[in-house]
């Protein structure tokens, strides 16, 4: 069987290969509404490739997972970028690779809470792992007729371990 998959704090340096964090801190804002409100401005961009395409805001509601668990499979959107954005203030974690979906290039983040994620196009993730609870999110990607979503199972001796930080 394969190795335990470490799971680390996110941060927007340790992501900005596999796409950007969402959040308010450390983010330049600027006052809107007459001085009522902060705009953290384009703190992701929403990416539309292919034919038809348009960007949709949508709502996930996730179950929570069970941990540990195998990392069975990888998917990633050639045709444009994911956004989650969390509703509730619990922590998610995120595993993504560099290297395609071999395991050895398997990356895990755990978020604080309060930091959504944008998957840039083509970045090898696993779904969403909401095992604090269970979560509602907002998702920003694209729509289009074509199919924008590639899947890989990892093969049983190969699926790295992962566990609670």
């Amino acid at each position: 069987m394969a190795d335990v998959l470490e799971v680390k704090p996110l941060s927007r340096a340790a992501f900005a290969a596999f796409g950007d964090v969402i959040e308010f801190e450390g983010r330049e804002s600027y006052p809107i509404n007459n001085g009522m409100a902060d705009r953290f401005h384009a703190l992701a961009g929403v990416e539309l490739g292919g034919a038809d395409a348009r960007a949709v805001i949508s709502l996930v509601a996730s179950r929570r997972f069970d941990l540990p668990r195998r990392v069975d499979h990888m998917e990633f959107h050639p045709h444009g970028s994911q956004a989650f954005i969390p509703l509730d203030a619990t922590p998610f974690i995120v595993v993504v690779s560099a290297a395609g979906p071999a395991p050895d290039g398997l990356q895990a983040f755990v978020t604080n809470g309060r930091q959504g994620i944008n998957y840039h196009a083509g970045t090898w993730h696993h779904v969403l792992l909401t095992p604090y609870a269970a979560m509602r999110f907002v998702c920003v990607d694209r729509d289009s007729p074509d199919d924008n979503c590639v899947d890989f199972h990892i093969p049983d001796s190969d699926q790295p371990l992962l566990a609670l930080p």
